[in-house]
């Protein structure tokens, strides 16, 4: 298998008929080549026959547009594979995979647009306002509010982009600060009342202290009882993120190279174990 670029995404492609289709979202800062960065884990998957569309990103402050356009990016990608005739006839099953932030995207996906979903899963889900998600937020909040980047904002239609809440017009709050679109409080509501995916898997890892995952377990639960599973599983914030570390054996095995053969292991067992998690909930029949 190798990736592939298709219409803005990294596309992986099991050999074998596919028995489901993946739409992987990564974390904020390290979204925009999931293809690396999250290589051992959606190529794991993708050995099972599952086809990986992973869609890059750049954050912004505008969450409601990333979500938007990653989907777009994903939509197109499948009609690509559609007119490749990769996808078949029958019926492909589509989950969301996303970690971290990768996890609001779909939340936002599945609560706006009227999108198809078999489950998604969700790894270390938060949900933090701006200024506890990057510490920088409370000094960008100070400046805006001694207004010494009004004029700047008003006068550059990129700066919207970035900062959509800015008050680059008149009828603009006076005591603005930074906050993501929607807001974390936004974000419950619009959860609440329109998501839409029936069966959920969130994976919490038990050394990970920015995870808020017993949250929005406990909103899904409301809505959908008995179709949702939180897993707590060995490992923290960046264990999806796990990298192929090579450790050459020397011509005379050694106990330094026992030593790196048990760190090699120490570090994938975690991610082992969010594999088998994953492939046993995406297909419960079939043990990975």
């Amino acid at each position: 298998m190798e990736w592939k670029e298709i219409s803005g995404n990294w596309v992986l492609i099991p050999h074998h008929k596919p028995s489901g289709i993946i739409h992987f979202l990564g974390g904020a800062f390290v979204a925009t080549a999931p293809q690396i960065t999250y290589r051992l884990l959606l190529e794991a998957i993708a050995e099972k026959g599952y086809i990986i569309i992973a869609t890059p990103f750049i954050n912004t402050f505008d969450h409601d547009a990333i979500a938007k356009q990653v989907l777009l990016n994903f939509e197109r990608a499948l009609v690509r594979l559609e007119e490749r005739g990769i996808l078949g006839n029958g019926y492909i099953p589509i989950y969301g995979i996303g970690h971290s932030m990768g996890c609001k995207l779909h939340l936002l996906i599945s609560s706006h647009f009227d999108v198809e979903r078999a489950g998604n899963i969700f790894m270390s889900f938060n949900n933090f306002a701006a200024r506890e998600a990057v510490p920088l937020m409370e000094q960008f909040n100070a400046m805006f509010a001694k207004n010494q980047f009004a004029s700047i904002l008003a006068n550059n239609p990129l700066a919207n982009r970035i900062f959509p809440n800015s008050p680059t017009n008149a009828s603009a709050n006076p005591a603005f600060a930074l906050e993501f679109t929607p807001s974390p409080a936004q974000t419950n509501d619009l959860i609440r009342e329109y998501y839409n995916v029936r069966r959920n898997l969130l994976i919490k890892f038990s050394n990970d202290n920015i995870d808020q995952s017993l949250g929005l377990s406990n909103i899904l639960s409301e809505k959908f009882p008995e179709m949702n599973t939180l897993q707590v599983l060995a490992g923290n914030h960046i264990t999806p993120l796990g990298q192929d570390v090579k450790w050459q054996i020397g011509q005379d095995f050694n106990p330094l190279d026992a030593i790196g053969q048990w760190v090699r292991q120490e570090m994938y067992r975690d991610l082992n174990q969010v594999k088998r998690t994953i492939l046993l909930w995406l297909n419960p029949l079939s043990p990975p």
